[in-house]
């Protein structure tokens, strides 16, 4: 099982026009380190975005929310419960 850090996308703040506003701004990255390392670091988030790594929060848990990168939840399958066999 992989483990994956949280990644967050903000606006260009350097935009002339007005910054949009990802829907979706938390992102999975994957930590091959432990994520507190990784904190405040900017990395490829799995589906490709650019993040700043945010090491207060986990994935496990952001992933499956509203404002979770529905990709990345897709790539790293968040919020995907195992069913029981019959």
């Amino acid at each position: 099982m992989s483990t994956y850090a949280v990644g967050f996308a903000r606006p260009d703040r350097w935009s002339g026009s007005q910054p949009s506003q990802p829907s979706y701004p938390w992102h999975a990255v994957e930590a091959h380190r432990p994520p507190a390392e990784l904190d405040g670091e900017v990395e490829l988030a799995v589906c490709g975005a650019i993040v700043q790594v945010w090491g207060t929060q986990k994935w496990e848990r952001v992933g499956i929310g509203r404002t979770g990168c529905p990709e990345c939840a897709r790539l790293t399958a968040a919020g995907r419960r195992l069913t029981r066999a019959s």
